[in-house]
Order: structure tokens, then C-alpha cells, then sequence
């Protein structure tokens, strides 16, 4: 499972003209489920989502989670991540999960997320979504499970 995560100011989805979910600041999450991903693997990849140290203490150091500052977080479903682009020139999604498993487990981890964080927004999967964010640093990580 992979969780491309960038430190935001602001972020929030659109669909169809309507916000589906916003935060302030916090953690935006792009999440990609590959094939052979099960929700031990989505447990793993939240704890170190929430953990993950990339907010600035006092004195300017990314010491701090999204968790330590009772940021925001919007999870945000991205196949895409999933992607095979090691040959040609297109990408190759046969190492994606298939999309009911696929949002099976995304579902899983929003539940998992809703339970252990206080502010969590979504966008809906499979959704043709806009994406809007201001990008604080810009801060941008990839983590795998």
C-alpha cells in the first residue's frame, strides 16, 4: 500500500461542483492499493501516516506529526499510485488490486483513520475528483507499508 502524503495549509476534493471533503492544515493522502495489499498492511501504512514527523516544533525542526498538531487529514483514493512505469512510455496498472478490492481496503483505512484521528475527510473512490491544496514547505513523501 503506498501513501504519497503532502503537508498542506489547505486541501479539500470536488465532484461534480460540491466540496466531498476539506481540511485546514494537515496531512493530504493520495492512497494507492496494490495487489497483494491486505488490511494488516493498511494498519501499518496508517500508524506511520499518523507518526510521521514532518511539522515543524519550536524551534523549526520536522519533529512533530500530523497527530502531535491536531492537523486535518484527507485521504484521497489514487490507483494511479499503483502504476507500473518501469518500461515504455505507459503506464502498466496490472500491479494495482482489482477496484472492488481495491476500495475495500481503501474503506477499510478511512474507518481505520476515522477511528484513531479526530478530523478526517475523504474524497469517493473511483470519482472523477478535484483536488485543491496549498502545499506548506512544499513537503512531499512517499511511504509504503
Amino acid at each position: 500500500m503506498l501513501a504519497l502524503i503532502q503537508r498542506v495549509t489547505a486541501a479539500q476534493v470536488e465532484i461534480e461542483g460540491r466540496i466531498a471533503g476539506a481540511i485546514g492544515q494537515g496531512l493530504l493522502v493520495f492512497l494507492g492499493v496494490e495487489k497483494n495489499d491486505c488490511r494488516e498492511d493498511a494498519d501499518k501504512l496508517l500508524k506511520k501516516v499518523l507518526a510521521y514527523r514532518v511539522f515543524s516544533d519550536a524551534d523549526e525542526k520536522m519533529n512533530l506529526s500530523v497527530s502531535d498538531t491536531a492537523g486535518g487529514l484527507l485521504v484521497v483514493s489514487q490507483f494511479t499510485l499503483a502504476a507500473d512505469t518501469g518500461k515504455g512510455l505507459r503506464p502498466s496498472f496490472s500491479s494495482a488490486k482489482p477496484p472492488q478490492e481495491a476500495q475495500a481496503l481503501y474503506n477499510y483505512f478511512v474507518e481505520q483513520a476515522l477511528s484513531n484521528h479526530a478530523d478526517v475527510a475523504t474524497g469517493e473512490f473511483a470519482a472523477d475528483m478535484k483536488v485543491s491544496l496549498t502545499n506548506g514547505g512544499p513537503v512531499t513523501f512517499l511511504l509504503n507499508s
